[in-house]
C-alpha cells in the first residue's frame, strides 16, 4: 500500500507552507495526486439602514475572498512547478469558510490527508477545524504541529501509541507506509496487562510481530502510568527517544472514550510538538 492520492487542507498563509514543506515530499517519494483544498466563507448579507442588503458590503467582502484564494492557489501552483507531480487545486465555499469542513468529500477519497494543527495564538479563520476531519472523513490525517521546524514528510523514529483498540489497530495499519521507511518504530504500551501470555494484543506483542512480517523495524516499549496522564507520558517519551512521528488512534467525544483515553486527541489537536499520524 501506498498513498496515492494526498489531500492537503490549505485555510491560510499561516499554515500553507508549513502543510506542503511535508505533502510535497511525500507525494514525490509516493507518486501520488496532490490535491490541494481551500474554502472561503460566503459572505454574510448585512442589510443597510433602510432595510436593504448592503450589495457594496457583499462585493467588498467576495472580492476579498477571491483576493486569498486566488493568492492561496497562486502560491501552491508556484510550489508544484516544476516538481513533476500530479496535482489540482480545489476552491470551495462555504458559510463556514472552513478549509476542512468544506475538503471532508475530497478527504473522504483520499488516501491520506494533511492538515497543520491549530495553532491557538493565530486568529480562528487562520487554522482549519483538524477535529472534522479525523471524525467525519473516514481517513488517515497526517497533523503537522503549528510550532517548531518544517518537516519533509520523512521519519524516522515511529512511536505508535497502542493499547489494543479498533483505533490504535487502524491507525497502524494506516501508517504502515512510514512505518516501513523509518529505522525504527517503537510500540508504546501504557498500563499493559498484567498477564502479557493472555492478554498479548493488548500488550503490544502481536501487534509487533504482525508489523515485523511487512518488514518494520519494531520494539515493543511499556510503562506504568503511576497516576500520570496519558498525554504528558507521551510527550516525555517523544522527548526521550528522539520521536519524530506519533502514530495514534483517534477517540471519539463520547464520555466513556475521553474518560478511557481521548484526552490525548485534544493534546494532538492543539499542542504535540510532533508530526502524529491519526486514525479512526
Amino acid at each position: 500500500m501506498s498513498f496515492k492520492t494526498i489531500v492537503a487542507i490549505i485555510q491560510s498563509k499561516d499554515d500553507a507552507e508549513r502543510v506542503l514543506d511535508c505533502a510535497l515530499p511525500l507525494a514525490a517519494r509516493y507518486d501520488s495526486h496532490l490535491i490541494g483544498v481551500h474554502a472561503e466563507a460566503l459572505p454574510v448579507a448585512y442589510t443597510s439602514a433602510v432595510g436593504f442588503p448592503d450589495t457594496e458590503f457583499l462585493q467588498t467582502t467576495a472580492e476579498l475572498n477571491k483576493e486569498r484564494a486566488d493568492a492561496l492557489q497562486a502560491m501552491f501552483r508556484g510550489r508544484l512547478r516544476g516538481a513533476g507531480l500530479s496535482f489540482e487545486w480545489r476552491s470551495l465555499e462555504s458559510f463556514s469558510g472552513d478549509s476542512a469542513h468544506s475538503g471532508i468529500s475530497s478527504a473522504r477519497c483520499a488516501d491520506l490527508v494533511i492538515a497543520a494543527q491549530r495553532n491557538p495564538h493565530a486568529e480562528s479563520t487562520a487554522t482549519a477545524d483538524v477535529d472534522a476531519l479525523l471524525f467525519e472523513s473516514g481517513r488517515p490525517v497526517l497533523i503537522v504541529p503549528h510550532a517548531g521546524p518544517a518537516h519533509d514528510g520523512s521519519f524516522r523514529r515511529v512511536l505508535l501509541a497502542w493499547n489494543g483498540s479498533r483505533e490504535a489497530a487502524r491507525a497502524a495499519f494506516d501508517a504502515l507506509p512510514l512505518m516501513l521507511e523509518a529505522e525504527h518504530t517503537e510500540v508504546f504500551v501504557i498500563d499493559p496487562p498484567e498477564d502479557v501470555e493472555q492478554d498479548a494484543e493488548a500488550s503490544g506483542a502481536e501487534i509487533a510481530t504482525a508489523l515485523s512480517r511487512h518488514g518494520v523495524n519494531v520494539s515493543v516499549v511499556a510503562e506504568s502510568s503511576r497516576g500520570r496522564s496519558v498525554d504528558h507520558i507521551l510527550q516525555a517519551r517523544i522527548a526521550g527517544t528522539d520521536t519524530d512521528l506519533l502514530v495514534l488512534g483517534a477517540y471519539s467525544h463520547s464520555w466513556l472514550r475521553q474518560l478511557l483515553f481521548g484526552g490525548i486527541t485534544r493534546t494532538v489537536l492543539q499542542s504535540m510538538p510532533v508530526a502524529t499520524f491519526m486514525s479512526r
